[in-house]
């Protein structure tokens, strides 16, 4: 009976060894795929520098209808930076993503009666972060906008 005992044990952890294995090569591949996707490039942006860009079918769909550009920048703990978005053609939403994705801060309007983006963010860790413009809502809006960056202070 033991050796039959044994016998089962070493199929079952075998068998669990191997779909362990196969989980851990799949999620790898997955995060590999995600991470290493070729057709993903964010546009470099310089501090202070103002971009004229253009929102277009060509970009990020959202999922919502609408398209977003993803701007990339280095960014250092404690900056306190401003981000303004201005477009005549469309409403503009802006978004600040964290190294890993995650949204630090968004804005879709500057104030009552205006549909520019202002924002201003303070940089919890140093590090490459995105900037994201898209249209308001599910709007599938194509057209001109600007983008500048500026940093306000550095805390010491």
């Amino acid at each position: 009976m033991q050796a039959l005992d044994i016998k089962f044990m070493l199929k079952k952890l075998l068998n669990q060894s191997i779909i362990t294995t196969i989980i851990l090569i799949t999620s790898q591949i997955n995060v590999q795929a995600v991470t290493q996707n070729p057709s993903y490039h964010p546009i470099p942006l310089t501090m202070g520098k103002e971009i004229k860009d253009q929102l277009s079918k060509s970009d990020i769909p959202t999922g919502e209808g609408g398209f977003a550009r993803d701007y990339i920048v280095n960014l250092t703990a404690d900056d306190l930076i401003e981000i303004e978005v201005k477009s005549e053609t469309f409403d503009p939403i802006v978004t600040l993503l964290s190294p890993k994705g995650i949204t630090i801060e968004q804005n879709d309007d500057v104030g009552e009666g205006f549909t520019n983006s202002l924002m201003f963010a303070r940089i919890p860790k140093t590090g490459n972060y995105t900037i994201r413009v898209r249209s308001f809502g599910n709007e599938s809006v194509e057209g001109n906008f600007t983008l500048r960056m500026t940093r306000l202070r550095r805390e010491q």
